[in-house]
């Protein structure tokens, strides 16, 4: 099941980095505006960079410091890697995770193109990061870990990578409640962000036991409906651009993924039962790791 769900999520998401979405085109400027990106903040960056998948916007709580080490699971086009890049400054880095590779090749031409020289990119799935123990003073991550079918390893090595004291900022989607079992059991759901998600107390637990303290889950109240509002998308799906380079998202997909997800948000109310949560915890600072495993 686990090898279904990433191929899914690949080919889902290979198609949109493979398709010319970007803030040059209204709705998916919209999407990532109403998820708390400034107009400012997406015309400093490559238009490339955002495709309107985002739930939030970690780097704008994150507190993120000129000279820090920053890495973003799930980086996509690099949208918020570009963005810490700039407060991180000359001295410091910002890398970007993704396993898809049409992902990371969209997002080093996006830094070649802004001429960044403080980002990295690498192919990696989250729960296996290529970084060294303690090596990371903050980790971001945008509407990504609701994908992760191994969750638990993903606090652990976020846990593993971050040195002593340092924070978390995800933007992510999280359950309120219990989804209906036919939600729960749509790929579409699972790869729209919705069926992956966990109730927040479950992953409130799963950052303590990685060894996280100081844990908060914020429920942000955007609306995550956002999405299908906007040129009649769905989920996590970008919208569909207007002209001769119309794409859908999700066009590489089973032609049934749109309406399959399309249906199922409009006969469940998305935001009764999920939310757009802002999430934040810190590694002690006298904690060190071991290999996969922290120890005090």
């Amino acid at each position: 099941m686990a090898n279904e769900v990433l191929e899914s999520v690949k080919s889902k998401y290979g198609a949109v980095a493979e398709s010319t979405l970007s803030t040059n085109d209204k709705g998916v400027r919209a999407v990532a505006e109403a998820f708390g990106y400034s107009a400012e903040e997406l015309t400093s960056i490559p238009a490339e960079a955002n495709m309107g998948l985002s739930c939030g916007n970690p780097t704008a709580t994150a507190n993120i410091r000129p000279g820090e080490v920053v890495v973003d699971l799930g980086s996509g086009g690099g949208l918020d890697v570009f963005l810490a890049a700039r407060m991180v400054g000359p001295t410091g880095r910002a890398i970007g995770i993704d396993m898809t590779p049409s992902m990371i090749e969209r997002a080093r031409e996006n830094a070649a193109k802004g001429g960044y020289t403080n980002v990295e990119f690498y192919l990696s799935t989250i729960d296996r990061i290529p970084l060294l123990d303690a090596s990371v003073d903050c980790v971001i991550s945008n509407c990504v870990i609701n994908l992760a079918p191994d969750k638990q390893a993903v606090f652990q090595e976020i846990a593993r990578v971050l040195k002593p004291g340092g924070r978390v900022a995800i933007s992510d989607i999280a359950l309120k409640e219990e989804l209906p079992e036919a939600v729960a059991k749509s790929m579409a759901a699972y790869v729209g962000c919705i069926a992956g998600a966990v109730l927040m107390e479950d992953y409130r637990n799963g950052l303590a036991k990685a060894g996280l303290e100081h844990i908060q889950i914020i429920d942000s109240g955007a609306d995550l409906n956002a999405y299908a509002k906007v040129e009649n998308q769905s989920g996590c799906c970008s919208p569909a651009m207007d002209g001769d380079n119309a794409t859908s998202c999700c066009a590489p997909t089973a032609a049934s993924f749109h309406e399959e997800l399309t249906e199922v948000l409009s006969t469940y109310d998305v935001n009764q039962g999920a939310a757009s949560v802002k999430i934040y915890a810190l590694k002690p600072s006298g904690q060190a790791c071991c290999g996969q495993n922290c120890c005090s």
